[in-house]
């Protein structure tokens, strides 16, 4: 009897990890806060452009890249509860990769999840604070240039006294095979 009991109980918690309407981080359908939360471990509620505010004193943040971090984009005209997106590859100093949700349009309809999306650092001092983002309707970088505020880190921030838990980010954040070359092509044939 207990072990069925550990059984259910794995199982829902395995069920858990996933958005519910998903049996993938993946097959995920909404909006990229959710996402983002789950792909990255980072436990922040609330509209996007408030992660930044919200990170500070719990997680580590900081201009510089890591796998598994999320870019908090600020809120803008385009993007007025802002966006995050969670870092799956690092492909050259002003390239990223990013796995995110409700970007682009898949069979007309936004909210799905996309894996390794190309990211491109367009600030002026390599910081950055303003990225264009791969868009599935153009099949290349997008001509916004969005605002962005940083990287939040999985890691607890000091201050947060033992009160936050390391952030562990989904294996699915990444493919096997993500096309680094295809990306350097959406950045930098312009």
């Amino acid at each position: 009897m207990r072990r069925f009991a550990f059984s259910v109980l794995l199982a829902a918690a395995a069920a858990a990890a996933v958005p519910a309407q998903a049996q993938s981080l993946l097959e995920y359908v909404g909006q990229c806060v959710p996402f983002a939360r789950q792909a990255s471990g980072i436990q922040i509620y609330g509209d996007a452009w408030t992660w930044w505010a919200q990170a500070d004193g719990r997680y580590q943040r900081g201009q510089r890249p890591r796998v598994g971090a999320v870019l908090a984009f600020a809120k803008s005209g385009r993007l007025p509860l802002g966006h995050v997106a969670v870092v799956s590859r690092i492909v050259d100093k002003r390239v990223l990769m990013v796995t995110h949700a409700n970007w682009s349009r898949v069979d007309g309809k936004r909210g799905h999840a996309e894996q390794d999306v190309t990211l491109f650092d367009v600030s002026p001092r390599g910081d950055w604070s303003q990225v264009k983002v791969w868009y599935r309707d153009t099949n290349g970088l997008g001509s916004s240039v969005y605002p962005a505020h940083g990287f939040i880190y999985g890691a607890p921030d000091p201050a947060a006294g033992g009160a936050i838990r390391p952030a562990r980010p989904a294996p699915e954040l990444s493919s096997r095979q993500p096309d680094y070359v295809g990306s350097l092509i959406d950045a930098y044939a312009r």
